[in-house]
């Protein structure tokens, strides 16, 4: 994998990989909110890679890069994405599992914001 800079837009909700040599190209991205009640979380919705850069490690340089600023904040992850879900099922170790709870506050809020994502 060529080296790629991972930078966190917490505005827009985006954690984005930017390909070396191609200029700051985004080549790929985890779109996510944070969740508020009924704890603190991040909330991964979707993991996307553009094609020409699939296959290359960058999904999970940024599933990783997720969850390690959530450590840093002090906060967890809640995935809803099923690419970072089943990341985290492969790394336990630096991925730990979210309360059911917190996944269903997560999931309603998503629903009550049809146009987020």
């Amino acid at each position: 994998m060529s080296e790629i800079e991972i930078r966190d837009d917490r505005a827009a909700g985006r954690l984005e990989a930017i390909g070396d040599g191609t200029e700051g190209d985004v080549v790929g991205h985890i779109e996510y909110f944070v969740l508020e009640a009924p704890a603190h979380a991040l909330v991964p919705v979707h993991t996307l890679v553009e094609p020409a850069h699939e296959g290359k490690g960058i999904a999970g340089s940024l599933a990783r890069e997720l969850y390690a600023i959530a450590e840093r904040d002090g906060v967890v992850v809640a995935p809803l994405c099923p690419y970072v879900v089943k990341w985290a099922e492969r790394h336990p170790d630096e991925a730990p599992a979210a309360d059911p709870e917190l996944l269903r506050a997560a999931k309603r809020w998503l629903a009550e914001h049809p146009g987020r994502f």
